[in-house]
């Protein structure tokens, strides 16, 4: 078995893993526990109540986070005529029609972070799919990246501003960042919130018996700290 350096069993020995912390304790440790030189992300990992074999109990959708992540987030938009410079002025960093499906397709180009486009391009972006798919960069509906052209500035502006899109994993589990250690602990927590009630909201009709089984929170390379379920389902905005 890998055997942990001395900086991360030190953070280890902190956390108590018998211990459910209340979320208050779980984010002041996940700060404190953190030991890189970098500012490290932080995030929450969730075990479900779900069956992730039955399509109709698997999630995904987006969050709005009003402190963002901390991560800059680079958008490229697929759209034609004025819907081009409209999506440039709003904030994107790359946009176009032809010329980028090309650029992906021909030249894997994956400097982006998220894909929008507009309804009348999936035709054409579904030729690039097989690339953009396994990367998780296909437009799509459910997390709110084909929109109309209308909607583009707004949607760009939530992407960069925020806006997180998250799904389970095979198992059941979710994992989303939320922010960065160098945020402060309120921002930390109204983050948490905004994703638990996202969560929350997305919970499959489907699902029987207890919903969030287990709660996680972790920075990058440190220890995982055990969040009190029944706690953090308590926890709102007021």
């Amino acid at each position: 078995m890998p055997k942990h350096g001395k900086k991360y069993t030190a953070a280890a020995a902190k956390v108590d893993r018998n211990q459910l912390y209340t979320p208050e304790e779980a984010i002041s440790l996940v700060k404190e526990t953190s030991f890189v030189s970098f500012d490290s992300t932080i995030e929450v990992h969730l075990r479900l109540g779900i069956d992730p074999r039955h399509a109709d109990q698997n999630i995904r959708t987006t969050v709005a986070l009003p402190h963002g992540t901390g991560k800059s987030v680079r958008v490229l938009v697929f759209a034609q005529g004025d819907a081009i410079q409209a999506s440039l002025d709003a904030g994107a960093d790359f946009a176009g029609a032809d010329d980028i499906i090309a650029r992906v397709d021909k030249e894997n180009f994956f400097d982006f972070d998220v894909a929008i486009a507009t309804p009348d391009m999936m035709g054409k972006v579904g030729r690039i799919g097989r690339k953009l798919g396994p990367r998780g960069l296909m437009p799509n509906p459910k997390s709110g990246t084909i929109v109309p052209a209308e909607d583009l500035p707004r949607t760009i502006r939530e992407v960069r501003g925020g806006r997180v899109e998250f799904r389970n994993d095979k198992t059941g589990i979710l994992h989303v960042a939320i922010g960065k250690v160098s945020f402060t602990p309120q921002q930390i927590t109204e983050n948490f919130i905004s994703l638990m009630e996202a969560v929350k909201a997305a919970k499959p009709s489907g699902a029987k018996g207890v919903y969030i089984r287990s709660v996680t929170l972790t920075s990058t390379m440190g220890p995982g700290i055990p969040m009190n379920p029944s706690l953090v389902q308590t926890m709102n905005q007021g």
